[in-house]
């Protein structure tokens, strides 16, 4: 499915995609994205909870602004949340797939661990070398985004399978994290996995890429985010969404994205949601800490 995105003027700014069935690599989400150049300027992209990939392969620059106004071009990888803190996505006529990956499937995926990029945008081609140019000019050369979210998806699932998975106790964390929407205490983690609060930390880190408080942090952000992109009252967002009071909101968002709550609410980059990631879905069914699924 392939739909024209516009802005709230009304300009048209992207051509996006979605793939017509479920792909074979789990916690693993795509859309395409065709540049249409009605946004020049370029759009803030506000950090939510999972890993990105990007494979460009279009005929302009897809451009990132990164931390310390650093420049990036081509396909990249960003960490887990942008490290926290807002990008600039710009360029003309571009096109490329955005990959969001389950922080749980990025380290076999990506060949690295999610807290080596940290908040850092990453080349693809630092990371996987000459494959990343021939994923390039086969996704350039196929007839259809059907066929680019296949190419991506087989690739995905091959070095998915090939890669070392995390451990159970921190892909059962990371799933209590999310399947509360960030509301949980996560003092309370590792008497609930059976390891020591310092061996937890330290393993989530490394293999999802934040502590468990950020990460948590982090997804109570999101949640927060799209209600108020939808239109909801922020003290009601802040009362609803386990924050203490308004000002708390106000600081996390400040925090994460770079602006006020208000502000946030008209990002487009959180509207583009309702047509890129139409299907958000709740988080799966917790198995026991002790557990791989």
């Amino acid at each position: 499915m392939e739909v024209t995105w516009r802005d709230r003027r009304g300009a048209a700014v992207w051509d996006v995609a979605r793939p017509a069935r479920p792909g074979r690599a789990a916690g693993v989400r795509m859309a395409g994205f065709r540049d249409l150049g009605g946004n020049p300027g370029g759009l803030r992209a506000v950090p939510y909870p999972g890993v990105t990939l990007v494979l460009e392969f279009g005929a302009g620059p897809l451009v990132v602004d990164g931390p310390a106004g650093r420049e990036h071009r081509g396909s990249l990888v960003v960490g887990l949340g942008f490290g926290s803190s807002a990008l600039r996505v710009r360029g003309e006529r571009f096109e490329a797939v955005q990959i969001r990956l389950s922080p749980l499937v990025a380290r076999a995926a990506l060949g690295i661990s999610p807290a080596e990029p940290g908040g850092a945008v990453v080349s693809l081609d630092d990371l996987w070398g000459r494959e990343a140019a021939r994923i390039r000019e086969r996704s350039a050369g196929a007839s259809s985004w059907e066929e680019r979210f296949a190419l991506a998806d087989a690739v995905l699932a091959r070095r998915s399978a090939a890669g070392p998975p995390v451990d159970p106790e921190v892909a059962w964390a990371w799933r209590r994290i999310t399947a509360g929407r960030g509301r949980v205490r996560v003092d309370g983690l590792a008497a609930e996995v059976g390891w020591s609060r310092k061996r937890l930390w330290s393993r989530f880190r490394s293999q999802v890429g934040l502590p468990p408080k950020r990460a948590a942090r982090l997804v109570r952000f999101d949640r927060a985010a799209h209600r108020l992109s939808a239109g909801a009252d922020p003290a009601r967002v802040a009362a609803e969404g386990g924050y203490s009071d308004q000002s708390h909101l106000h600081r996390d968002v400040a925090e994460f994205a770079g602006t006020t709550p208000a502000t946030l609410a008209g990002e487009p980059f959180l509207a583009v949601d309702g047509t890129a990631w139409a299907d958000r879905r709740p988080g799966p069914a917790l198995p026991g800490p002790g557990c791989s699924g």
